[in-house]
């Protein structure tokens, strides 16, 4: 062991020392998932990890780091979104959000202290490349040239996303993601970043979420640029598919030996009934939800059984070629993943042709608890969706790049925050990781969404996912609340505590 780490060894076991015992109380396991159940075939006992596992958190450009318009910094969807009245819970915007461009490194080092092997974080397009085509803005790239010298000097994995939903509004006044050119301005985007990271960097994410950021920003109109458009969500996909294969090859040409990966949410869809239409339905959303962007990639094809195969090129605007260009030989897969739900068949379906799918609620029989955004806690499906997924990418390298529930606690009495269903829910999904590792998935990651409070998208500053909690109205003071003193023990010891 080097100094370095023989010294954040001692460290972390200090630190969970200085916390003490934290309670852990509510949610249950699925299957008898202890930490206390004998040992597996694997050499793992429930809840305990393989050495060497990446212990994380994650955060995103647009929710945390301010400082909208200062070095250069062109104008993002998300900040014309934002700044339209109405669109945002309580007025919120991401002007400042957490103010990370000033306070990256008390950050880093907060992450840090809590053992962290892994930092999760994206690049924000519009501080790199300001029209999202054209002329570099070198005080963007330098920037994240000293925020993930920051990260490596803590000992920690640099993991950067290039897109997390901030698209440049130049792009999006020329017609964003349903618009086949803006495939090639993401690659001409990641061959600059990562020509300038790369000797840094070695595991790149090209897109977050892209099942999310089309569906809710070009289809349901609730996410930025605010559209109601299914012809448009359609061509988005398709687009969004043709920049992930051009950008995956950018950026091996520009450094051959790095690992390139897409991150996706997911769910495992559970048909409502035994009927033979609602497990048609649900099986039709699955593949639309959670291999839209992942099988094109891996075979050059889309899902089957999803649009109607004889509209399929119409719908998406596919071109002799395309099965060519959206091919990447993913080397990792991040997977998201928070709840689950119930599918019902459902004619009207939802402006997509054939889906015939309608999603909905788990009903409290299945799962009784829910966060207070109200999303409902299953945590066998994170179990369920690991292995599936391995299963359809033919069981890749699998990273958990974001798991995490809202419970808007703030400090007590003592000045501390007690977040005990937090550590409840976190332990029941670390559990059902465990068993799904146990189980064969070839997990290697797991990264707590997120580090800090911050800019919740279209709910503002109304939802705390954070294990640090931020005072927004106090001079963005960063508090860690009990769940990142239990989190610190967890990776500490490589096992749920």
């Amino acid at each position: 062991m080097s100094r370095r780490a023989l010294i954040r060894s001692a460290a972390d076991l200090a630190l969970a020392a200085a916390f003490g015992p934290v309670a852990s109380r509510g949610f249950a396991a699925a299957d008898g998932a202890t930490a206390t159940a004998a040992r597996h075939p694997s050499g793992l006992r429930a809840g305990e990890f393989p050495a060497g596992f990446l212990w994380g958190s994650a955060t995103a450009a647009y929710q945390v780091e301010g400082a909208w318009n200062l070095d250069g910094r062109g104008e993002s969807i998300w900040d014309r979104y934002a700044h339209t009245p109405g669109k945002i819970k309580d007025g919120g915007t991401g002007d400042v959000a957490c103010d990370s461009y000033h306070r990256y490194r008390e950050d880093i080092e907060l992450a840090g202290k809590l053992g962290l092997r892994s930092f999760r974080f994206s690049i924000a397009w519009p501080r790199v490349q300001p029209d999202g085509r054209g002329a570099v803005n070198p005080k963007g790239l330098d920037f994240y040239k000293r925020f993930t010298d920051a990260v490596l000097e803590a000992g920690m994995r640099p993991f950067p996303t290039l897109y997390h939903w901030d698209l440049p509004q130049p792009l999006e006044d020329a017609g964003g993601w349903p618009n086949r050119d803006t495939a090639q301005r993401l690659t001409d985007y990641a061959k600059i970043v990562v020509d300038a990271l790369g000797d840094r960097i070695g595991q790149w994410t090209i897109f977050n979420e892209p099942n999310i950021f089309t569906e809710l920003g070009y289809l349901r109109g609730i996410h930025a640029p605010g559209r109601k458009d299914a012809p448009a969500f359609l061509r988005a996909t398709h687009t969004v598919n043709l920049a992930q294969g051009m950008a995956f090859r950018a950026i091996k040409a520009s450094r051959p030996n790095s690992e390139v990966g897409v991150v996706v949410t997911v769910d495992p869809m559970l048909a409502a009934t035994p009927s033979a239409e609602d497990k048609a339905a649900a099986e039709r959303l699955y593949k639309f939800h959670n291999l839209w962007f992942t099988t094109p990639a891996l075979t050059g094809r889309y899902p089957d059984g999803v649009l109607p195969r004889e509209r399929q090129s119409e719908l998406l605007g596919l071109r002799e070629g395309d099965e060519t260009l959206v091919r990447a030989a993913l080397d990792f897969l991040g997977l998201n993943y928070y709840s689950s739900c119930f599918v019902r068949h459902d004619p009207a379906g939802n402006g997509v042709p054939g889906l015939n799918a309608k999603a909905e609620d788990l009903p409290a029989t299945m799962a009784p608890g829910h966060t207070d955004f109200d999303w409902k806690i299953y945590p066998k499906g994170f179990h369920d969706i690991i292995l599936s997924m391995a299963a359809h990418t033919g069981h890749i390298p699998i990273e958990i790049a974001e798991n995490g529930a809202a419970y808007n606690v703030g400090p007590g009495a003592d000045g501390m925050i007690h977040d005990d269903k937090r550590i409840a829910y976190t332990r029941a999904h670390l559990l059902e990781l465990s068993r799904a590792i146990r189980d064969g998935a070839p997990v290697r990651a797991y990264h707590h969404w997120s580090l800090l409070d911050n800019f919740e998208w279209s709910e503002g500053y109304t939802q705390r996912f954070g294990l640090v909690y931020v005072d927004f109205k106090n001079g963005q003071k960063r508090t860690i609340k009990d769940s990142a003193a239990w989190y610190a023990r967890v990776i500490a010891s490589n096992k749920v505590v």
